[in-house]
């Protein structure tokens, strides 16, 4: 997720076209209000419900938790940037944002294919002693250390400068600055889409090769067979996940290699349309996984549901005898996720 985008001083702008402007304020809102009531509500419904509070859905919420950072830190400046081609929020945040913003997709990345390496694990090699909370909490304070220490460079190789446009006009830029050449920016980036998309996609690839394989071919008793289907609709769920990010980072990836390669596409007419196009899938994939979860997951789907109804009561005085019993058994569904289990 970056900031900069090559500023285009030509008269003709697809971004400064009002009903271009209109789209792409209408697409980012959405993102951004979709990404942050799904994320948020799978955060809470694994605080909120005993039964969800697993090892695999503390990773989930960890994910959740770098996709709302996702959603705060790129989508809302990102935007702002593109409209006004002007940096409007200090010297500070030209050196704190890019990192936060490295940091938060590197954290996504890295956490699934800590899913499925722990789904490997206990499907593919039999471990069926579960990974302790302890072990959990490690797993996920290394995850953020890594993090931190891949989008490093963002923050440290940053300039913020004053532009001058013309004699009577300048705006402020904030924009990589790297030491000695350029071949430096260009060897991070080629790096970054390895680590952020290529490496990742790969392990996610074999490990759930490998799973599907196992699940497919293992010869279940009577006495396993809810459990082995369990663990077949839960490793669908985990692989439509990974799909989703492929298919969303894949465009905005092979763009960004392109322009690594081509530094002449930077001047293309419509380049910062192209690119913010690209960004807008990419950050699709902020929203999606709660959906999949609802859709996807019994448990997650019920505990979606119990929130919902619980919190928009309606009023008992005003209704036939019908619509109270049902709110009876609405009102006993939440105690019941209240005290019990899925």
């Amino acid at each position: 997720c970056k900031l900069e985008h090559i500023l285009d001083f030509t008269d003709i702008d697809s971004t400064k076209l009002v009903g271009v402007q209109v789209i792409l304020i209408l697409a980012y809102s959405a993102i951004i209000f979709f990404g942050f009531i799904g994320n948020s509500l799978v955060i809470y419904v694994v605080y909120k419900f005993k039964n969800l509070r697993t090892v695999t859905n503390f990773f989930i919420v960890n994910l959740a938790v770098a996709d709302l950072l996702v959603n705060t830190l790129c989508l809302p400046f990102t935007l702002v940037y593109t409209l006004y081609d002007e940096w409007m929020f200090g010297q500070v945040l030209c050196y704190m944002l890019p990192w936060a913003q490295g940091l938060a997709v590197h954290v996504s990345t890295i956490t699934m294919n800590v899913i499925a390496l722990d789904r490997h694990r206990s499907i593919v090699y039999h471990m069926e002693t579960r990974m302790t909370k302890d072990m959990c909490a490690l797993i996920i304070t290394v995850t953020w250390t890594l993090s931190a220490l891949f989008a490093s460079p963002l923050g440290i190789f940053r300039e913020y400068v004053t532009l001058d446009i013309s004699p009577d006009e300048s705006i402020q830029v904030c924009t990589e600055k790297w030491p000695v050449s350029e071949k430096n920016a260009r060897i991070y980036s080629i790096s970054l889409v390895l680590v952020q998309y290529v490496l990742p996609l790969a392990i996610n690839s074999v490990v759930y090769i490998r799973i599907w394989n196992k699940l497919k071919n293992r010869l279940t008793s009577a006495g396993r067979n809810d459990r082995h289907q369990r663990r077949k609709k839960t490793t669908k769920m985990l692989v439509t996940m990974v799909v989703v990010f492929a298919v969303s980072w894949l465009p905005f990836h092979a763009f960004q290699l392109t322009v690594d390669i081509d530094s002449s596409i930077l001047y293309m007419k419509d380049f910062k349309l192209l690119f913010t196009v690209f960004h807008i899938v990419a950050m699709c994939s902020t929203f999606v996984n709660p959906i999949l979860y609802g859709w996807m997951n019994n448990n997650y789907r019920t505990a979606f549901m119990s929130v919902c109804r619980c919190s928009c009561p309606y009023s008992l005085r005003t209704r036939p005898l019908k619509h109270r019993r049902i709110k009876k058994e609405e009102e006993r569904t939440c105690m019941d996720w209240k005290s019990t289990n899925v």
